[in-house]
């Protein structure tokens, strides 16, 4: 499946909120997940199942990648809600199935679809890593559908199945830190980030296999500082975007995933300079006092990439 466009910004919206999601559509959103799971309560499902699909025939979702996080079950995915998606959801992109533990879930979504093939356009798999067991087998996962077309991963749930102590969707606990004592018998403490670990082998398994990689929210909604430090850090790992829980995260999360014009301005310095080396026919050249290489090449293209979306 060709690569869907870019997702800087994926905006999670409950499927029964009408208004929320016509704001969805109208915001500057890259991607939108209308959601079937968490955010809709036990006796709303069905509604948010009605209206997720009027969403998607009846608002004008422009050039946004529009995917749908359904339920999932002991013993599955609620296959009424893929049978309805596909079939009646004109504007459709992708199903994110949420909790993914294992190829099987991936391959139960797989047979669906081949089931049921979708009439108005393509439906490709997302998939939500957020347990230990998740983590555990992402390779896995990541190797398991040509469908698939990307991991995001879900640090809320993730917390919880670990067990970690935490307060905010996204933070860490500050008692997650380094303590070490100097020579004059003094104490300082360097505090740690608890999710450099998942999130970085999410990413390796997501690249591995072609696909795009998706970190979760930050729970401050209200805190746009918070809120741009946090899609920093997920976009100097890798990452393609984050996910936004409200739509005043969106204007600080893209800045954090769009190079500054000084990262664009040294990558395109970086690449004519080995391209004049090439004329010299040479494969590496000094520039500020670094070598570069066709490494830094194919470093400085992916910046101007990202500062061209």
């Amino acid at each position: 499946m060709s690569a869907p466009r870019i997702t800087r910004t994926v905006l999670a919206v409950p499927g029964h909120r009408l208004k929320m999601l016509q704001s969805a559509a109208a915001s500057a959103a890259d991607a939108v997940f209308i959601d079937l799971e968490d955010a809709v309560p036990l006796d709303k499902k069905h509604e948010a199942l009605t209206c997720a699909v009027q969403a998607l025939n009846e608002l004008d979702w422009g050039s946004k990648w529009v995917s749908v996080r359904i339920n999932t079950r002991a013993d599955g995915v609620a296959e009424h809600e893929v049978d309805a998606l596909v079939r009646d959801a004109a504007r459709l992109d992708a199903l994110l199935v949420p909790k993914v533990e294992s190829i099987a879930m991936v391959h139960d979504v797989e047979r669906l679809l081949r089931a049921r093939p979708p009439a108005h356009r393509p439906v490709a798999i997302e998939a939500l890593i957020e347990t230990a067991r998740g983590i555990v087998h992402v390779d896995d996962i990541a190797a398991s559908s040509a469908q698939l077309v990307a991991l995001h991963f879900g640090v809320g749930d993730f917390s919880a199945s670990i067990g970690a102590r935490n307060v905010d969707i996204g933070g860490t606990h500050p008692g997650y830190a380094l303590t070490l004592r100097n020579d004059a018998s003094s104490y300082a403490t360097t505090a740690l980030d608890l999710w450099t670990y998942p999130m970085m082998r999410l990413l390796v398994a997501a690249r591995a296999f072609g696909l795009r990689a998706i970190d979760g929210p930050c729970g401050a909604f209200r805190d746009p500082v918070l809120t741009r430090a946090w899609a920093l850090k997920a976009a100097a790992m890798g990452y393609d975007g984050k996910q936004v829980i409200h739509p005043d995260q969106i204007a600080p999360t893209c800045e954090a995933f769009s190079p500054t014009p000084a990262e664009v301005h040294d990558a395109r310095r970086t690449i004519e300079a080995l391209e004049t080396a090439q004329v010299a026919g040479l494969a590496a050249v000094s520039l500020d006092g670094k070598l570069v290489d066709f490494a830094n090449v194919r470093m400085a293209q992916r910046v101007l990439a990202m500062a061209a979306a």
